[in-house]
Order: structure tokens, then C-alpha cells, then sequence
């Protein structure tokens, strides 16, 4: 590395020079810088610039038809307090809880910073390559920073397709499963640096005041160049003050990342938020070699950065740290807003970004349907389900008679299979199990950009 800084860069924000001026740059969300140093100095350093974009690469909508719905006038108390301890994937949940996305579309935000996998299949050395893919794990759930809303259930044999040329991926998910709920997915690069892919199926429960979204299933990043492979599973999701008060997000529990061909592995413990909310936000770790010898340090917050620091740097740093905090807990203790634990928001909003349901640039894309564009999608794609498309429009009451409907058609499809004894048969994916942990897994069968959609169910 030669101690030389390293930057990345993901930052997430609705672009500076949009036409409509909906956003301006000062309004601009960070969503997640990921900034590596290796240097011995503290790591604390100027945010790079997002890599620029080619010319001539087509431009995406930077707003939503319709600002999101208000859920003041909802109670939901009436609903929830029936389902303290149970899972909510077995709820009917009113649409007021929802965001106009699909979970297979929110899954499709694993890519937002899809240039971290990029930089990492540029990296010479095993270290470099495993800080970048820490990065690229960690980004993908700071987009879910004051993402309150509840994205929809897809429906059995629901799909999701996403080609960025400028991004350079491409991307394809399936509701594999209802019950349990079972998502699959597979990317992989346009110039063959690497396949990304997995199957996710994460257990929500209410517990009085908070929903927790524990996470299953493993995530696979495969750099061809390198032959190196990397898994792991994300960390807790925790919604707080469902009832009353302002909702907040925290992300807790160990990730670990190993890459199957060395032996390295990175564990990252994103902490839990604390008595006073101390610990909000924070992530701290390492990076350790099949001998379990560290070789680097890892820590920041998902909301905003990580940095990086050799062992030895760290040790000192973390003295000088604990210095300060307490120099800085002394002058906190004054402050009344603080002394009763309320959680402040690390990063200002933009009132913009609130009424487009705290989505990112990327996100905002996500469900845009170009004239068209129906016809070259699988008619089981989400951007063609009525109640999202309702919801987004700011048609609520559209939105939950389709929503209605569509459940409805799901469970008599059901009922129909089962006065049958037919078992539902998925189209781009096959059970079967992870060729690295040996745990079981949902595996692409290939055949979805040949776009030969014939038989697939009507599920709309």
C-alpha cells in the first residue's frame, strides 16, 4: 500500500446540477462515504469526488410523480397492538406503512455503490481488496438510513430486471418463495469482473414499540479476475417509535466477510445504539488473515464513513479518542436536548428528500417506467404491479384496492395448487446450495436476458 491514503467514495444525494432545481447541492443526503486510509496518521481526511459519469449515458428521473403519503391521520396502535411478538410477513399490513418500492427493488440497492466491487477487482493485493469489499458491504445498508417506510411484499413469482451501461452491471431478483418469504437474486458485471448474488429472507417481528428485521440467507460477491470469492449476512435492521415519537433506524450484530480463497476475513461490529445513543450508528472492526494475525482496522459509522487505520496506528488512536470523548460527554451533560438520550440526526435533511420517502438519487430511479418499456419487460416485473405504480402516483386509495386485489388473486392461485397438488415451479432460479459455505441457497439457472418470457404466470 506504501502508505499511500485511499479513498471511497459513496457518497448519495440527488444531483447538484438537476434542471428542475427540485435539489440543490447544499440539500445533497450522504448516505455513506466509505474512506479507507493507510497511513499511520488518524485517517481524517477530504471526501473524494464520485467517480464522473461518461457522456451520452442515459439521464434518470431525479423526483417522484407524487410527495409521500402523511400517516398522521393513521393509527397505528389499532393495527399494531395485535401483533406484538409475531412475524409481520403473515400480517396484512394497511398501506400506510409502505413505500412505493418492491423489497426485490430495495434489494436492488446493493448496487447503488456497485463501483466499490469495481475498484476492488482493480486491487493487486488480497487487503486492498478485502477493505473495498468491507465498503461495498457496508454501503449497501446505509441507504436504509430514515428509511421508515415498509417497501411491499412481492408477490410469488414477482421479478425485478435493472441494466445500468453506466454503472456497468446488470441485475435480475425472483420471489422464490411466499411462505417463507424467499428473495433470489444475481448480478454480475458488463465486463465480466465479477457475479454478485444471494437469496434473502429476513424475519420481521413487533415487539411493542420497535420492528426488528433479522437478516437469513448468504450474500456472495465472486471476483473472476482474482478467483476469489466472499460471503457473508447482514446486520439486524431495527425500527424504533412505531407507536409515538420520531422514528429512528439502527443496524446492529457481527458481520463477517471471508474470503474463501485466502482464508482473510473481516469482522465488523455494527454496535448496538446504547443507553444514551452513544453508540448510534458506530461500526468497528478488522481485517484478519487465515492465521487470525490482524492486519487492519476498521471503524466509522454506516450512516456516514468508515476509516481505516494499521493495528498499531489504531491502539494509539483509540487513547487519544477516549481523551476526547470524555472532554466531550462533559460539555454534552450541559446540554438539556441531550441529557435525556434523544437520538440527533447525524446528517441535516433535506425537506426534498423527506417528501420522496428519504430515497437516494439511485433509488428514485428504481421504479421509473419509460414509454415503452412494458414491452420488453417480463409482464412479471414490479414496475408493472398497479398498487406500487398507485402508491407512487399518490393514488392511496387505488394503490390499497389493488393491493387487495392482487392478495387476493395470490391466495387463490395458492388455493388453486393445492386442489391440484401442483407445487409452484420458479422460472430463473433453482434451490440448491452455496458452492462456498455449502448453506442452502436460491442459484440463477441463466436465461432471463435471453428475454424469452413465455409461461411466465400471471400474477398481475
Amino acid at each position: 500500500m506504501n502508505g499511500e491514503e485511499e479513498f471511497f467514495d459513496a457518497v448519495t444525494g440527488f444531483d447538484s446540477d438537476n434542471s428542475s432545481g427540485e435539489f440543490s447541492e447544499a440539500n445533497q443526503r450522504v448516505t455513506g462515504v466509505i474512506h479507507v486510509d493507510t497511513s499511520k496518521s488518524n485517517g481524517i481526511g477530504k471526501v473524494g469526488e464520485r467517480p464522473p459519469q461518461e457522456n451520452g449515458i442515459q439521464k434518470h428521473r431525479t423526483s417522484l410523480p407524487a410527495p409521500m403519503f402523511t400517516r398522521s391521520d393513521f393509527s397505528v396502535w389499532s393495527i399494531l397492538k395485535k401483533c406484538i411478538g409475531l412475524e409481520l410477513s403473515k400480517i396484512t399490513m394497511p398501506i400506510a406503512f409502505n413505500e412505493p418500492l418492491s423489497f426485490l427493488q430495495r434489494i436492488t440497492e446493493y448496487m447503488e455503490h456497485v463501483y466499490l466491487i469495481h475498484k476492488a477487482s482493480c486491487q493487486p493485493q488480497p487487503l486492498e481488496r478485502m477493505q473495498s469489499v468491507a465498503a461495498f458491504a457496508v454501503s449497501a445498508v446505509a441507504s436504509q438510513w430514515e428509511r421508515t417506510g415498509k417497501p411491499f411484499n412481492p408477490l410469488l413469482g414477482e421479478t425485478y430486471e435493472l441494466t445500468r451501461e453506466d454503472l456497468g452491471f446488470r441485475f435480475i431478483s425472483e420471489q422464490v418463495s411466499h411462505h417463507p418469504p424467499i428473495s433470489a437474486f444475481y448480478s454480475e458485471g458488463l465486463h465480466q469482473d465479477f457475479l454478485f448474488h444471494g437469496s434473502i429472507y429476513p424475519k420481521l417481528k413487533f415487539w411493542g414499540k420497535s420492528v426488528e428485521a433479522e437478516p437469513r440467507g448468504t450474500i456472495t460477491l465472486e471476483l473472476l479476475k482474482h478467483n476469489e470469492a466472499y460471503t457473508w449476512t447482514n446486520p439486524t435492521c431495527c425500527v424504533h417509535n412505531v407507536i409515538i415519537g420520531k422514528l429512528w433506524i439502527e443496524q446492529y450484530g457481527t458481520v463477517e466477510i471471508v474470503n474463501h480463497r485466502t482464508g482473510d476475513k473481516c469482522v465488523l461490529h455494527f454496535k448496538p445504539c446504547g443507553l444514551f445513543g452513544k453508540e448510534l450508528h458506530k461500526v468497528e472492526g478488522y481485517i484478519q488473515d487465515k492465521n487470525k494475525k490482524k492486519l487492519f482496522m476498521i471503524y466509522g459509522k454506516w450512516t456516514e464513513c468508515l476509516w481505516g487505520l494499521d493495528p498499531a496506528a489504531y491502539e494509539s488512536f483509540k487513547k487519544q479518542e477516549r481523551r476526547t470523548d470524555s472532554l466531550r460527554k462533559t460539555k454534552l451533560d450541559d446540554c438539556p436536548e441531550k441529557a435525556d438520550g434523544d437520538v440527533v440526526d447525524a446528517v441535516p435533511e433535506a425537506q426534498e428528500t423527506v417528501q420522496m420517502y428519504n430515497f437516494t438519487s439511485f433509488t428514485v430511479s428504481l421504479n421509473e417506467l419509460e414509454t415503452g418499456m412494458e414491452k420488453i419487460l417480463a409482464p412479471t416485473d414490479c414496475r408493472l404491479r398497479p398498487d406500487i405504480r398507485g402508491m407512487e402516483n399518490g393514488n392511496m386509495d387505488l394503490a390499497s384496492q389493488e393491493k387487495e386485489r392482487l392478495e387476493e388473486k395470490q391466495r387463490e392461485a395458492r388455493r388453486e395448487r393445492a386442489r391440484e397438488e401442483a407445487e409452484w415451479q420458479t422460472r430463473w432460479f433453482h434451490r440448491g446450495s452455496n458452492p462456498y459455505t455449502g448453506t442452502p441457497d436460491w442459484l440463477y439457472v441463466g436465461g432471463y436476458f435471453e428475454r424469452d418470457f413465455s409461461g411466465c404466470p400471471d400474477i398481475y
